[in-house]
């Protein structure tokens, strides 16, 4: 799916748009050429963000592929450019492009496993930890690399919402991360940029090895 298509499939949306909500039926999914989508979850009575995609990301296909309910929410937070593919229209590009299908193959198992990560990161009792790894989560499958370090488009608000904690442990851990080079929060508040993915994996290995409180 590239620029090409634009002429015939591109759509352009504002902030606040919603693409599509939780439970509606849907034939039809996006394609990010530029700007981000959040996309929540409603969990015990309030919006939960799973995930803010960028450019070359796709939402909406699994209505699509399994004829079910939406089963999330997606909105614009950024405008955005999106190419918007019919259901008759992605069975036929799939059936004439391999590397189509193929690229959508593994972008669905991704976000199975990131799927799988989430709920493993739900059940663990710290909180520094959970903050860590969801981090580590969204540098991991929807991060944009730029040459300070991975960009994950998430603010400290979401972040929190989604582990389960306080913005305050966010804070706590970024402001740490922060002073060993490791992550930073850009200006606006909006994403956080990783420096050194290997190094936040070490760092999160340390944290939660058992005996040990995550400080020197």
């Amino acid at each position: 799916m590239t620029d090409s298509l634009f002429p015939r499939f591109g759509r352009d949306f504002s902030v606040g748009e919603v693409l599509f909500r939780e439970g509606e039926t849907g034939d039809e999914m996006f394609v990010i050429q530029t700007g981000r989508v959040r996309i929540s979850k409603l969990v015990a009575g309030e919006q939960r963000s799973l995930a803010t995609l960028g450019r070359g990301e796709f939402v909406g296909e699994m209505a699509i592929l399994n004829e079910k309910p939406r089963t999330a929410t997606a909105t614009v937070v950024e405008d955005a450019t999106l190419l918007v593919i019919g259901a008759k229209t992605l069975e036929l590009m799939i059936s004439n492009n391999s590397e189509i299908a193929f690229r959508l193959i593994k972008k669905l198992a991704r976000r199975l496993d990131s799927a799988d990560e989430l709920v493993q990161i739900l059940l663990n009792p710290d909180p520094q930890a959970r903050v860590m790894m969801g981090l580590r989560r969204h540098a991991e499958a929807f991060g944009e690399e730029t040459p300070t370090g991975t960009k994950v488009n998430l603010s400290a608000e979401d972040l929190a919402k989604e582990v389960g904690t306080d913005v305050g442990h966010v804070h706590d851990v970024l402001r740490r991360l922060t002073r060993l080079r490791i992550a930073s929060a850009a200006e606006q508040g909006e994403s956080i940029v990783v420096a050194d993915v290997g190094r936040l994996l070490e760092f999160l290995e340390f944290l939660v090895r058992p005996g040990t409180d995550g400080s020197r």
